[in-house]
């Protein structure tokens, strides 16, 4: 019989692969790079969309992105 500690492992890991799947659907679905950052509305400079396939955030919202997770 599987304990607490199980349990919580078991949810957490089908949290990650859930998240992780939901990211490369959405990474997919944009080949190409939006103009505007989808957080602020700001202007996502040319060399950003050009490095980063798909992107659809500013580096700075990106990074608030990153934190939360």
């Amino acid at each position: 019989m599987s304990d607490v500690i199980d349990i919580a492992n078991e949810h957490a890991d089908y949290l990650l692969q859930m998240s992780i799947a939901q990211h490369q659907r959405r990474t997919v679905g944009h080949a190409t790079s939006a103009e505007f950052c989808a957080d602020c509305d700001e202007a996502i400079p040319p060399l950003r969309r050009e490095k980063v396939q798909g992107c659809q955030t500013c580096v700075d919202c990106q990074q608030l992105r990153e934190r939360r997770v």
